[in-house]
């Protein structure tokens, strides 16, 4: 039977064209790109290329804006810091409570080791920011405001350039972490007010390892790197050119069929959310009335463990997620989910389904013959849930007790 992958949020399948791209430059195109000969100038003249597809696919009125790095942490690291180091005058960051990690453990040891002050702004019950008390935390201590283009386990979607503009209201400087965003939605950045995006490579079908910064124009920055002149001087370190090649073609590929994301993929989620909500029941789908990425749908079930659900749903060959793939292993519940004051008793119950691009009819078909079945046998073995949905009703004509669910 064909093992199905529903977490594509965590990561996805480097496509065979990507793979196919990168090929040749581990073998017969190997050169340094900062060398001076033919095996260096052909090298480089490829990493301009994929630079040009990055470019277009977030829609960068140039070309120079987009600066190549081993991933999302990478970005999302280099640009808050060279917005404090810029900005000496300024000592306040302002963040929200669902961000990934990558940003939030940044900013907290930012907190304790330099004295940094940090604001982070709350998220309503469909993990939509409160933009009232975004716009109040923001002022002349304001060095940049940071807020995610997606969420990575809701799919929710903010309002990024709306919010740019406040952050320039206050003379800070905006950056969005658009991971999750970065090929699922349309990006144009030519006219934005953003200043700084992060993207990762593996969540658009290239290979781990591999990111870019988006820089805009005339936005001073200062690198987290420091070296060699590569990147203009903004990233140093010789360049991972069979990944950066992977990543150009991986851009080229999710401009075209970016589409696809919209259509395709989203109908594929909401057949998934709609039959596990008519077939189970005691279920709800988190943040289902926001604005949402086409491929995301995190369902939480009443009084059951997620974990549990994961290991059956893995016998039966299905992969999907609890939340952030960063955060596993940690027993606590997803903060994301706590600031949505997700209630209790499905807090812990909460499956990512995370689609993408190879995911197809058949493969949704298959997860909701399974899901009842599944939850059925976890709820019979829940006292916690019997507890719950389960009370004795008026005796039938025969005697027998009649079971009422809530």
């Amino acid at each position: 039977m064909r093992a199905i992958y529903l977490d594509n949020n965590a990561t996805t399948r480097t496509d065979p064209e990507v793979v196919a791209a990168m090929l040749p430059f581990f073998t017969e195109q190997f050169g340094n790109a900062s060398s001076t000969h033919t095996f260096g100038s052909e090298v480089a003249g490829a990493v301009r290329e994929a630079r040009r597809h990055v470019q277009n696919l977030l829609g960068a009125a140039h070309d120079h804006e987009v600066i190549f790095t081993s991933g999302g942490t990478e970005s999302d690291n280099a640009a808050l810091l060279s917005a404090l180091e810029n900005q000496p005058e300024r000592n306040q960051i302002v963040t929200m409570a669902v961000e990934h990690p990558a940003v939030l453990s940044l900013v907290a040891y930012l907190r304790q080791s330099r004295g940094i002050e940090v604001t982070t702004v709350g998220v309503n019950e469909n993990g939509e920011l409160d933009i009232e008390a975004y716009r109040a935390a923001l002022g002349p201590r304001t060095a940049v405001a940071s807020v995610m283009w997606a969420n990575n386990e809701t799919g929710t979607i903010y309002p990024v350039e709306l919010l740019a503009g406040y952050a320039h209201e206050a003379g800070a400087l905006f950056h969005t972490d658009a991971v999750q965003a970065v090929g699922k939605i349309p990006i144009d950045l030519s006219s934005s007010a953003i200043d700084m995006l992060s993207l990762s490579g593996h969540k658009l079908h290239a290979p781990k390892g591999i990111g870019a910064l988006y820089v805009r124009k005339g936005v001073k920055f200062k690198p987290l790197l420091r070296g060699g002149r590569q990147e203009r001087g903004r990233r140093a370190g010789t360049e991972n050119i069979p990944a950066i090649v992977g990543l150009g073609k991986a851009a080229e590929i999710a401009a075209v069929r970016i589409e696809e994301e919209q259509t395709k993929v989203r109908a594929l989620r909401d057949r998934l959310e709609q039959g596990v909500l008519q077939q189970i029941g005691n279920c709800s789908v988190v943040g289902g009335n926001a604005e949402r990425l086409p491929n995301t749908s995190n369902i939480a079930f009443d009084c059951l463990d997620s974990e549990a659900i994961l290991h059956k749903l893995e016998q039966v060959g299905i992969a999907a997620s609890s939340g952030s793939a960063c955060a596993s292993g940690s027993m606590e519940p997803s903060h994301v989910l706590r600031a949505m004051n997700v209630p209790a008793t499905a807090l812990q119950g909460a499956i990512r389904f995370s689609l993408s691009r190879d995911n197809t009819p058949e493969d949704i078909g298959r997860v909701l013959d399974v899901m009842p079945g599944i939850i059925s046998k976890l709820q019979s073995m829940s006292p916690l849930w019997r507890d719950r949905h389960e009370t004795k009703a008026a005796t039938s004509g025969d005697g027998e007790y009649v079971f009422a669910r809530s």
